[in-house]
């Protein structure tokens, strides 16, 4: 498949994490992938930000976590799914907390959900809406290795932006590492230079 045809529904705890959420949006700004997600997801994924700067005692942490999912939505209008709800209740997931995103992820016609929660969106439940379910780092892993020079490219943009504080190519893949994206950061280690 053809990577800026391949639909992605994010999953609100992807989302969170400044350096994955950095990434994922990098990437889909460079036509790598289309994501996907609704205002359910956006609002928990504002009150998970909101709670991570909270725990870190940064002051204003329910404004930068409003300032970050409002960049988004002003960045990717069209990935707001809409419509969603109808479907629902016919989503059956172990934890009925979830089944908002396998019904945003259906009404979105994506390939697949990305989440670090994969166990609550076994095979049995969401193979038949011809989706799966892929964890932040091997998504962002799957999307290099499709089109590695545009994805380098779209990264050292990113990092470029990065100036309090400026940040290098090696350190970069550290701070993946560290985020548990140790899969992606093996595939760009060889790509340091360019990134």
């Amino acid at each position: 498949m053809a990577p800026n045809r391949y639909t992605a529904t994010i999953d609100a705890c992807v989302l969170a994490g400044a350096l994955t959420r950095n990434m994922m949006l990098s990437l889909a700004e460079a036509g790598l992938f289309r994501p996907r997600w609704s205002e359910r997801i956006l609002a928990e994924t504002e009150r998970a930000i909101r709670s991570i700067h909270a725990k870190r005692g940064i002051a204003d942490a329910e404004a930068i976590a409003a300032r970050h999912c409002d960049a988004m939505r002003r960045a990717f209008p069209e990935a707001i799914t809409e419509g969603y709800q109808m479907l629902i209740a016919a989503c059956d997931l172990p934890d009925d907390d979830d089944r908002h995103v396998l019904a945003a992820a259906i009404q979105a016609r994506a390939s697949v959900i990305v989440t670090d929660n994969i166990k609550h969106f076994p095979e049995r439940s969401i193979g038949p809406f011809n989706l799966i379910a892929s964890t932040a780092d091997a998504f962002l892993a799957d999307i290099v290795d499709l089109d590695t020079p545009a994805a380098v490219a779209a990264l050292r943009r990113m990092r470029t932006r990065f100036n309090r504080p400026q940040i290098d190519a090696e350190s970069l893949i550290l701070k993946m590492e560290g985020a548990g994206l140790g899969q992606t950061a093996s595939l760009l280690i060889g790509e340091v230079r360019s990134l």
